[in-house]
């Protein structure tokens, strides 16, 4: 399978995981998208780098808390509680998104 094809596809599924939790607690539309897409892009990013002197299964949750972060920057002027459960999401997402691109490659 196509490198690209196979971290959309894994981007799909992550941004979906994502975004189910967020569908339930009725949050705006806007919120459940932007984290739909960033998942969905950061996946297409983790199964398409390699980063040396990092091993390749911490590669993923690094990248995914590392491009969080500006996420993280705009919510914390707002919703200071949500700050550990992106941080969170973002690690166990990227890392299963490294993981799958891995093993799936």
């Amino acid at each position: 399978m196509d490198t690209l094809l196979l971290s959309a596809i894994i981007g799909l599924i992550a941004g979906t995981i994502d975004a189910i939790p967020m569908l339930v607690q009725k949050l705006e539309k806007r919120a459940i998208v932007s984290a739909f897409l960033q998942y969905f892009f950061v996946s297409i990013v983790i199964v398409n780098i390699d980063l040396p002197h990092i091993v390749w299964w911490l590669q993923g949750g690094f990248i995914s808390v590392a491009l969080a972060l500006p996420v993280v920057v705009l919510v914390a002027a707002k919703e200071k509680k949500a700050i550990p459960i992106i941080l969170t999401m973002a690690a166990v997402l990227g890392t299963f998104i490294g993981v799958a691109g891995h093993y799936l490659k």
